[in-house]
């Protein structure tokens, strides 16, 4: 169920970007800053690519971050997955039968705690957490629940990808067309299309 051994999901924010990700070899996208209205042509665009789309819904401008929301975007667009940082996106996700990734932000112990309590509650396909080098804490620890980890925040060269994916994670967001770029061509063995 991890995404066929593709170290990185590319988190796009921009159309001509999209665009350009619709002929690589990433099977999965994640859509950040995107408004309502270009879902419909963002799916159309992706479908003939067989791309699988992931959704940040707190940022999808235009439609409040809800589980109304999420379920709007389940029904009218059968994305891949759904992510948020919000408990009540992440529970309607999973009833609707889409991927639910919980993102989460480590800052402090109390953060940490948090959102340990928050993930005993939703049991989410997968955890974000940000920002990446946090990452240790939430695989290390006894306290935190056992479901796949996604890195993502500060991920800015591949030993950054590198680190991350040494230290549990089965994947990495990011917005770096660099790191796009480079294991567009050089990740060919473990990126499928």
């Amino acid at each position: 169920m991890y995404f066929a051994n593709q170290p990185i999901l590319p988190a796009v924010r921009q159309m001509k970007d999209f665009e350009k990700l619709l002929t690589s070899p990433f099977e999965y996208l994640v859509l950040l800053d995107v408004h309502i209205a270009q879902l419909k042509p963002i799916f159309q665009m992706a479908q003939p690519y067989h791309k699988k789309l992931l959704l940040h819904v707190d940022l999808i401008q235009g439609l409040q971050s809800d589980s109304y929301a999420a379920e709007f975007l389940c029904q009218e667009f059968n994305p891949y997955g759904l992510l948020s940082t919000k408990a009540n996106v992440i529970i309607r996700a999973k009833q609707k039968g889409v991927i639910a990734i919980q993102r989460i932000f480590l800052i402090d112990n109390s953060s940490f705690e948090k959102s340990c309590s928050l993930l005993e509650k939703t049991n989410p396909d997968f955890i974000e957490v940000l920002p990446s080098p946090m990452l240790h804490v939430m695989n290390n620890s006894k306290q935190g629940p056992d479901i796949p980890l996604l890195a993502g925040g500060f991920i800015r060269t591949t030993a950054d990808v590198d680190e991350a994916l040494g230290a549990g994670a089965v994947a990495v967001t990011t917005s770096s067309k660099e790191l796009w770029k480079h294991y567009a061509d050089h990740g060919a063995d473990r990126v499928k299309a």
